[in-house]
């Protein structure tokens, strides 16, 4: 099936046409033509399955089709609620690109920044409002923002809203929607809060489901290194080393871990930034740039960024730290083998860890297969018996005393050598990781 054959206006055709797109994927093929007819839908899809244009491609052609005031300013007709920042500007500028031979205009308000630009913008009016929970809240609490136009509604990201402590949030705005309006909520995983907030404020939602919930792309190879902790920095190092790896898109559990994960990077000889919530919203924005211009090689983030990153052929994202949520491990892996194209995933596993990796098996259905071809494999932690030392030949015409020889012969003489460090080049630089002394 075609784009032509959605019924699609010919100004959308147009600009998809010239993003490249010509053959829906399985998620727009089913929710664009029920969002034309003006149906309530709950959505289901992993990520990387193009939920963005499902939504914003039939709320462009509605609202083209819709007359609205020709006098005064334009009033907000559609909000888009989602968690992050990032997510937040990737969909602004779907928008952006699907609307842009159409009269609509758009605006994405978020926290992190001065809120004197976007008041601006508020004043002047604009179709379409891209928005995080709490800036939103922040201005419609100083009535600087007008939702009683409002006529399409989409809460994207339903489940990590949900996981980020969002919902009582994202209630507060809905009690200022008008309840006559068309609803969206589209999530990568369709947990039980989920279903039952939807039932809340969907009308006979028709319910989407693309893929078996929490799955992980057939396009992305998986696999796992057992490594102990604090080699971690070491066998990333030799990974990016090693291995044809044009760029790399790192996760860690802590804002802290991945500041120091990308400084050991860059101290090594590895360009790298660190992205997550500490950052300024500039500083976070010139990172992402860097790592989509290659100008960075190594983009190290926490889940914040998990969802709100869309890079064009991406081929790897290492998990530097296992998710002790396994449905972040989903989001995370989904920034590679996006849209058909192929990518690797590459886990680190310290034994802590192990309880997280067998929680993410079970939630995707599948044994990742594991690595052990590397220097530093995980070290067997059960408890292992100190040989014994040769006794002497025993002379019969003297018997020693039992507790003399229960002593001589069970007690530890000797301490087993030091396994020694290959001297490779290698392992050479990675004296210089995070400051390392020889």
């Amino acid at each position: 099936m075609s784009f032509e054959k959605l019924n699609l206006i010919e100004p959308i055709l147009k600009a998809l046409k010239n993003e490249g797109y010509t053959i829906p994927t399985p998620i727009q093929a089913q929710a664009i033509p029920l969002l034309l007819n003006r149906k309530d839908v709950l959505g289901c899809a992993q990520t990387g399955t193009g939920k963005t244009a499902a939504f914003a491609i039939p709320i462009i052609q509605l609202l083209s089709q819709i007359q609205r005031p020709t006098s005064g300013k334009r009033p907000i007709r559609s909000l888009i609620l989602t968690p992050t920042r990032e997510l937040a500007l990737q969909i602004g500028e779907s928008f952006a690109n699907y609307g842009k031979y159409t009269h609509l205009k758009y605006q994405v308000i978020f926290g992190g920044v001065g809120q004197q630009s976007q008041v601006d913008a508020l004043h002047s009016g604009f179709d379409i409002l891209v928005a995080t929970p709490g800036r939103l809240l922040d201005l419609m609490n100083q009535n600087l923002v007008d939702l009683r136009n409002i006529q399409f509604f989409v809460l994207d990201e339903a489940d990590r809203m949900l996981d980020m402590g969002f919902v009582h949030d994202v209630k507060r705005v809905i009690a200022k929607l008008p309840t006559q309006r068309q609803s969206l909520f589209f999530s990568a995983t369709m947990a039980p809060p989920i279903v039952e907030l939807a039932n809340t404020i969907l009308v006979n939602p028709t319910k989407i489901e693309v893929t078996p919930e929490s799955t992980t792309a057939d396009t992305v190879n998986q696999v796992i290194y057992f490594v102990d902790k604090e080699n971690k920095k070491d066998l990333l190092f030799d990974i990016l080393s090693t291995q044809k790896i044009e760029r790399a898109l790192v996760f860690t559990r802590t804002k802290h871990g991945a500041d120091k994960v990308a400084k050991g990077l860059t101290a090594s000889g590895i360009h790298a930034q660190a992205i997550h919530g500490n950052k300024s919203q500039n500083a976070r924005q010139n990172a992402l740039n860097n790592f989509k211009s290659k100008q960075t090689r190594v983009l190290v983030a926490t889940d914040i960024a998990a969802r709100g990153i869309d890079i064009d052929e991406l081929t790897h994202v290492i998990n530097f730290e296992l998710p002790n949520i396994p449905e972040s491990y989903v989001h995370r892996i989904g920034r590679t083998g996006r849209a058909g194209a192929s990518g690797i995933a590459i886990g680190f596993c310290d034994a802590e860890e192990k309880s997280y990796l067998k929680d993410i098996q079970k939630l995707i259905g599948k044994t990742i297969p594991v690595i052990d071809d590397h220097d530093y494999p995980l070290e067997n932690h059960t408890v292992i018996k100190t040989p014994k030392p040769q006794r002497p030949p025993r002379n019969n015409n003297h018997r020693p005393e039992p507790k003399k020889v229960e002593k001589a012969d069970y007690s530890p003489r000797f301490t087993p050598p030091k396994k020694t460090e290959s001297q490779s080049p290698v392992r050479e630089n990675k004296r210089q990781w995070f400051g390392r002394k020889s």
